[in-house]
């Protein structure tokens, strides 16, 4: 297991967590971190053990985005990321795990506030919960910066009149866990908060239960669905269905069931 400074990368069972571990500064993605993170869903990604993961965060705050000192402390944006590319040379990916090519189902437990940045893991998460104190806000335009990456991710969970708002008002208004529900950014609002990781493990492990190779197979063809004409995801749907009926789980599935015995799952397999 690799090991982190911004981050708690830990196993329960068969649920990986990704834990954001700046609790001090709410949890704002500084240089150190914007290079652990997709190292972490590497990580667990790669780990055949691991069949879910949930994402979270230490403290009061999921994320608040970027570091927006240390954005000053560098003269811009631009600048601060200069300087990642002159220490992590190679190209860059994404934050969320859709944008790292997660294929495993991800739980995003929103613990606190999620504002600017933070919003990526909302927009690629499967499944958002969120503690009845969270809260979510863009606030790129309140700091000088251009609200684009989070509001597109977030096309297919938001309204486009919720997600031009929230872009659009900045810092001066939030949105509540509750609200979020309302409006479909977030599945389950948990109450009282001090609960919502054992809600997130439990839900894992439920999910977990079931074939990992299908799981992953049902998340790219659901996910295609966002990202293609559903004319094409529906036919990519069909190559994932026949694509599978060889691996040895389709047929250990019906086999179980039939025997009235929990299934024998085979490792995970990443092609199909």
């Amino acid at each position: 297991m690799s090991s982190y400074e911004t981050l708690i990368v830990e196993r329960r069972g068969h649920v990986g967590w990704l834990i954001f571990n700046r609790p001090e500064s709410l949890n704002a993605h500084n240089l150190p971190m914007l290079e652990e993170i997709p190292r972490a869903w590497e990580e667990l990604s790669a780990d055949d053990d691991v069949r879910v993961i949930v994402n979270t965060g230490r403290g009061r705050g999921f994320s608040t985005g970027a570091d927006v000192r240390e954005i000053a402390a560098a003269g811009g944006m631009g600048q601060r990321m200069a300087k990642l590319e002159k220490d992590h040379p190679g190209p860059r990916r994404g934050l969320g795990a859709r944008a790292c090519d997660v294929w495993k189902p991800v739980i995003t437990a929103v613990n606190g506030v999620c504002a600017g940045g933070g919003l990526h893991f909302v927009a690629d998460a499967d499944i958002v919960l969120a503690s009845s104190n969270a809260t979510f806000v863009d606030t790129h335009v309140s700091v000088g910066q251009v609200a684009a990456l989070e509001p597109i991710g977030l096309v297919g969970r938001l309204p486009f009149s919720a997600i031009m708002r929230m872009a659009l008002v900045g810092r001066y208004e939030r949105l509540s866990a509750q609200r979020a529900h309302e409006l479909g950014m977030v599945d389950e609002v948990v109450d009282p908060p001090e609960q919502l990781d054992d809600v997130a493990q439990a839900l894992a492990e439920t999910i977990a239960k079931n074939s990992p190779s299908a799981l992953m197979a049902t998340k790219r063809a659901i996910w295609a669905a966002l990202e293609t004409g559903r004319t094409a995801a529906l036919a990519e749907g069909m190559d994932y269905v026949k694509g599978f009926w060889g691996h040895p789980d389709n047929a250990e599935g019906p086999k179980a069931f039939s025997e009235k015995r929990d299934p024998d799952w085979a490792p995970p397999t990443r092609t199909f």
